[in-house]
């Protein structure tokens, strides 16, 4: 087997891999939602907040073939077909409706969820693991926003100027966890220098102000 085969057949491993926690991971918050353990607002959070971080968590199961991103993308891109399936109503799973919409409509899943796994799906195959825009567009978009969410409705009194429905709470709370969420998850995943650090913080900076 040539170099090249070998590298293929280990990302191809790496893909089913990544695709089996994912999956599972989603698995096992279903079944939390059915049983009703948590709110369903706060079930919702956490599969927002940890699907995006356990896929991050294995990009260093990848070669550094250029098609590695492509193969990586595979686990995100089967959930954007499963968002489809279950938004339009040709699949049902009352468990997966549970723990990813607001009020238990399906077809929620066509909007948030959606596009949370098309986000995630670009993200590693435009940027991958090399480039802090990646690692900080999903830390931002899964612990920060998921963070804020949970914080702003906590303690959110005190509303933003220029968006009421916002609090400073949460927008500070996003900036914080989705800052450290980057550099924590850099770290692992990769090393970047500084400079890089400094504009993931500005990423978190401004999305926060967006939120």
């Amino acid at each position: 087997m040539s170099p090249e085969s070998g590298t293929l057949v280990h990302d191809i491993f790496s893909a089913g891999l990544t695709l089996g926690v994912v999956l599972g991971l989603l698995i096992f918050w279903g079944e939390i939602a059915k049983r009703s353990f948590f709110e369903q607002t706060t079930i919702r959070k956490l599969v927002h907040i940890s699907v995006g971080l356990v896929f991050m968590f294995c990009w260093p199961l990848f070669s550094p073939s250029p098609l590695a991103p492509f193969l990586a993308a595979v686990a995100p891109g089967i959930n954007i077909i499963r968002m489809l399936l279950l938004g339009l109503g040709i699949w049902k799973n009352e468990a997966v409706v549970k723990s990813m919409t607001r009020k238990g409509d399906y077809r929620e899943l066509l909007r948030g969820p959606l596009c949370y796994a098309c986000s995630l799906t670009l993200s590693t195959t435009i940027f991958w693991r090399t480039s802090p825009i990646a690692i900080a567009a999903i830390c931002n978009l899964c612990a920060g926003d998921g963070v804020a969410d949970m914080f702003g409705r906590r303690f959110g009194k005190k509303k933003l100027p220029h968006n009421p429905s916002k609090s400073f709470a949460g927008s500070i709370s996003m900036a914080i966890a989705g800052f450290m969420a980057s550099i924590g998850l850099g770290s692992c995943i990769t090393s970047l220098h500084l400079d890089s650090w400094r504009r993931a913080g500005a990423c978190s900076g401004v999305s926060c102000l967006y939120h």
